[in-house]
């Protein structure tokens, strides 16, 4: 009997025990991936409850929760390209613990607004733009902070383990915002979250990255601007990426702002149901995460991004068709998993392609330019799917998200720049190399499948 005890106890050992070469076996990288781990067990407290409070506590119209989620977009707007040029000239961790600090201030308004009378979907709008110029500025530089931590052989790697972290808080995350809600309302729930974000602040401050930042007294900032954008525009796997992702944005905030409002007014769900119903977006986002890189190899980085369209525009169509019963809850819990799935292959490529290819004085202004990019479609979807809504009917969003996300899947698979990319390429593709902006001329998280990210 002993020995059998032993026998379980060194399986056990083994199965938690790092393989050699691990990134999680670096201290530097543990540390990011712990505090990604935190923040992300915030945000899904933040995803349920904030739509929440202007849904049931406010009630808000489809088109009042699109002009939610619209104001969170248009910090992209107006601050991505500039921005942009910001980040290449300072240090990017200390902007990424700053944003993260603003941010849990940002949140706790809400739960002191509820309390003192003044909350409002005007209240709620502005907390959007001030998330929304969070992750503009501070989503830029944490996905510049993982190529100063990680080699760029290993970003698909990296990726893949940072969307392991953020798919466990899902897993666990929309359980406890439930609890939270059903005990305290959903505004007190967002406490919570700003108190993990602080936590995700205080770690981040403890990471040691070196950093060299070109400055020279001939800097200039139009210039520079405008070399972020040409870096993309003569990149033909680059301008590919944007058009597929972008499209695939437009759709998806058009489900975004509706999916909430048919589970609670179509299905009958209350809050907290909600909430458990959320756990399988972190199942399939935590499924996909462990075995994604896996697949990106077998399968090559381009046609997996297909895939995650395809994945994602196939769970939509599903609940846009599903019947308001038990099967419409099976439904609801099966686009939020098909969801996890599709988003995670899109992204850990998405990602992993774009900064492959990029030298390290432009990726600021190569992140900044893709992001503006990809989410420009993201506010006019937001609007057409309340509109829709509104006017039509709560399907007719799903639908439209369903059935969009799919013909981009389709066009994108006879782009021979995304569909025939079957490794990781590099710097030197042999792609023409435009000027790289004043500060490079002497001689880099977070998945963007939501403003969030």
């Amino acid at each position: 009997m002993q020995t059998q005890a032993i026998s379980w106890f060194d399986r056990l050992r083994l199965a938690l025990t790092l393989p050699p070469g691990d990134l999680l076996r670096d201290m530097v990288y543990r540390r990011l991936w712990t505090s990604i781990l935190i923040s992300s067990l915030g945000g899904q407290i933040t995803m349920l409850a904030l739509p929440l409070t202007a849904a049931v506590l406010l009630h808000a119209s489809p088109t009042q929760m699109g002009l939610l989620t619209a104001m969170e977009i248009v910090p992209f707007v107006l601050f991505s390209l500039p921005g942009g040029v910001w980040l290449d000239r300072v240090r990017k961790l200390p902007v990424y613990v700053v944003g993260e600090s603003i941010l849990a201030v940002a949140v706790a308004t809400v739960p002191l607004a509820a309390w003192m009378g003044w909350l409002s979907m005007t209240w709620l709008y502005a907390v959007g733009l001030v998330l929304g110029t969070v992750y503009t500025l501070a989503g830029s530089a944490a996905q510049i902070v993982l190529t100063q931590v990680v080699s760029r052989d290993r970003l698909v790697e990296a990726h893949a383990k940072n969307s392991l972290a953020s798919s466990g808080a899902e897993v666990a995350g929309p359980g406890i915002a439930g609890l939270l809600i059903k005990l305290l309302g959903a505004p007190m729930a967002l406490a919570a979250d700003a108190v993990l974000v602080l936590v995700s602040a205080t770690i981040l401050r403890g990471i040691k990255v070196q950093e060299e930042v070109h400055k020279t007294s001939g800097a200039d900032f139009w210039r520079d601007l405008k070399a972020g954008v040409a870096f993309v525009r003569n990149r033909r796997l680059l301008i590919s990426l944007a058009c597929t992702v972008g499209g695939w944005q437009l759709f998806n905030n058009a489900a975004q702002v509706v999916q909430i409002l048919f589970a609670t007014r179509v299905l009958g769900l209350s809050a907290q149901t909600v909430g458990l119903s959320y756990v399988a977006l972190g199942v399939g986002t935590v499924l996909t995460s462990i075995f994604g890189h896996r697949i990106s190899k077998a399968m090559g980085p381009g046609p997996c991004l297909i895939l995650g369209l395809a994945v994602c525009g196939l769970g939509w169509l599903t609940l846009g068709l599903a019947p308001a019963n038990e099967l419409g809850i099976a439904a609801f819990a099966f686009m939020l998993f098909a969801f996890g799935v599709g988003a995670v292959l899109i992204f850990i490529n998405f990602l992993s392609l774009r900064q492959a290819v990029t030298p390290g004085p432009m990726l600021g202004r190569m992140t900044s330019t893709m992001r503006w990019l990809i989410l420009i479609p993201a506010g006019p979807g937001a609007l057409i799917g309340g509109w829709l809504g509104e006017y039509v009917d709560l399907r007719a969003a799903l639908l439209f998200a369903g059935l969009g996300a799919l013909a981009v899947a389709a066009v994108a698979l006879r782009v021979p720049a995304i569909r025939e990319v079957r490794e990781l390429p590099s710097i030197d593709s042999g792609e023409p190399e435009p000027a790289l902006g004043a500060e490079a001329q002497p001689g880099r998280i977070d998945p963007d499948w939501a403003p969030s990210k």
